[in-house]
């Protein structure tokens, strides 16, 4: 028990450690740090986990499952009122009308479907929110993402036919291939398709995230410690 509690201590000192690596990174590239947010990654741990990282005033919270998402955050919003929740996993059709309601930003639209979906349940709810295309730049089978070349095609559908708040793009790189390869190549996408927002970087990459561009930054373990270990 008393380790569990010292870990979750520890976690508000990382957050520190972690907002430090991002304003070197960030000046390193010769960006501002406030050009950079930290979405703090809480998928798999508690509220008792979570809740010294929120008294340390961090506000931007990511989570990769709806229902996980449910259990949790509603209890915590209500203590803190103006967290910003981000769904960064992928989204499943008869998950959108939840994810909308608990959710201010969804990370992983990736497909036609969803976008039509999304669109349609931010009507029902008369909700705006804030959406990132994810791209699968590895084009790999098992991941979610749209294939790179079918991304401005998704895109349009989002931002000119369905009118969405398309924020930016999105990316998780091959675990065995160079991510600056990947970040470079999505920032280019990015350009050309006239988004700014870039969401990419993990808690192994996200510096050299920062110095492509990286808008987003998606950290967990680097906050909150080993998966479990909370």
């Amino acid at each position: 028990m008393g380790q569990a509690v010292e870990m979750t201590e520890d976690a508000a000192g990382r957050l520190v450690e972690v907002e430090t690596r991002i304003a070197i990174a960030a000046r390193g590239a010769k960006r501002e740090a406030a050009d950079v947010q930290l979405i703090a990654v809480s998928k798999t741990f508690e509220a008792p986990a979570i809740l010294p990282v929120l008294k340390a005033g961090h506000r931007l919270f990511g989570e990769n499952r709806v229902q996980e998402a449910k259990g949790k955050w509603p209890a915590l919003k209500a203590q803190f009122p103006d967290v910003k929740l981000h769904l960064i996993g992928p989204l499943q059709s008869n998950k959108t009308k939840e994810a909308v309601e608990l959710f201010d930003a969804i990370h992983s639209i990736d497909r036609a479907k969803i976008a039509h979906a999304v669109a349609d349940e931010m009507t029902r709810q008369g909700k705006r929110l804030s959406l990132f295309i994810q791209v699968n730049t590895g084009e790999e089978p098992q991941k979610a993402g749209v294939p790179p070349p079918d991304a401005p095609a998704l895109v349009a559908l989002c931002r000119d036919e369905l009118k969405l708040d398309v924020a930016g793009l999105m990316c998780i790189p091959p675990v065995e291939e160079e991510a600056a390869v990947h970040f470079a190549f999505l920032a280019k996408l990015a350009g050309e398709l006239g988004l700014a927002g870039l969401s990419m970087g993990m808690s192994e990459d996200f510096q050299t995230a920062i110095a492509f561009g990286a808008t987003h930054v998606r950290v967990g373990s680097a906050i909150f410690g080993s998966r479990g270990q909370a």
